[in-house]
Formats: structure tokens, sequence, C-alpha cells
């Protein structure tokens, strides 16, 4: 697929899942939670990233809480402040303040909240603009969690699992995977889920 065929996909599938009825979106993120809060790979998992909706994406808010509610040590991702191409992961906890990075989305302050390496989580739910059925992943296209998770690439890591979230509206039949991008172990839609094929 062509640069320009994903800038346009890019912006179709944001316009579809931006149509969405509140309604339609508390559906889904019901629906969402009530089959990833019972699956065993969520609930082993100690120390797991993730990310505030925004832009139409499907909502983990209710499984944030649940993770909280469980003990669970849950983080945020925040823009690097030394490394712009990448992400840094910041400890949440329920209350804490929240404030506006460069284009607007909220994340905790790296001055105020701790840290982890992206190495050390357990699990990662991810934010998607579109997926295929074997499991890639179209993101915004600026390679924030590429970079930040690409020592899986290098290593042949399995961990942390990467899970990409998404409404059903954002399947297409097939994207071509890009040499930089890193594989979702899975992708969970409000319908169903969608299991990675290996590399």
């Amino acid at each position: 697929m062509t640069q320009p065929t994903r800038a346009s996909l890019r912006k179709a599938l944001r316009t579809a899942r931006r149509a969405l009825t509140p309604r339609q979106q508390t559906l889904a993120a019901n629906r969402l939670y009530h089959r990833i809060s019972s699956q065993r790979d969520y609930l082993r998992a100690r120390r797991i990233a993730f990310y505030l909706a925004g832009d139409g994406e499907i909502d983990p808010g209710l499984l944030l809480a649940d993770a909280l509610a469980r003990g669970k040590h849950c983080y945020l991702p925040c823009l690097h402040p030394f490394r712009p191409d990448r992400l840094l992961f910041l400890r949440y906890r329920e209350g804490e303040p929240l404030f506006p990075h460069r284009w607007g989305m909220l994340e905790p302050s790296p001055r105020r909240a701790k840290a982890i390496s992206a190495r050390t989580l357990d699990m990662v739910f991810i934010p998607l603009v579109g997926f295929d059925p074997q499991g890639n992943r179209l993101g915004m296209g600026k390679g924030f969690y590429d970079r930040s998770f690409a020592f899986r690439q290098r290593s042949g890591r399995r961990s942390p699992r990467l899970i990409g979230l998404a409404h059903e509206c954002q399947r297409v039949e097939h994207l071509e995977n890009q040499a930089w991008d890193v594989q979702m172990d899975k992708i969970e839609s409000d319908r169903r889920t969608y299991r990675a094929r290996p590399i």
C-alpha cells in the first residue's frame, strides 16, 4: 500500500470512528470491557499501559478503572521529554492530575509521575486507526508506538504483550506491513478477537 493510500485510508477510518454516536461508543466500550476483563492474560498482568481515548478511539476507561481497583500498576503514555520520537510510560493513580501535551491530549506530568521502562510492562493497550484480520495495525502515522517497542522486533521478545484496541468499523481486508511496524499479539475490537499471525 503506497503512502498516499495509507493516508487516505487513515482519513476514512478516522472519519468512520468519529461518526459513531455517544451511545454506540458507550456500548462498544462496555462490550470491550466485559470481554477483556475476564481474559487470563489480563487478569495475570500486573503492569499495564493504557491510553486516554480521543478522536473517536474506543475507550479503555472501564478497563483502566477495573485494573486500578484490582491493585494493578497502571501506566499512561507521555511524549518523551528528551526523545521526542518516543513514548514514556508514567504511573497513573486514580485522581492524579493530567496535563495537555503539544497536540492537546491529556497525559501525566513527567515531573510528578514515576516512569517505567517499556520493557518491564506486562501488557500494553494500543489505539488503532485501522487493522486487518491478520493483526496488522494502522496507526496515526507518527510511529511513536513502533519506535517505543522496536526492541521487540530486534530481540525477538514476546513481551510486553501488545494488544490493539479498535471499533469493528475500523477493520479492513488487508494492510501491508511496513518494515518498521511492530506486530501486535492480538487485536480486540468491540465485536471479537483477532489473533496476529506469527511474523
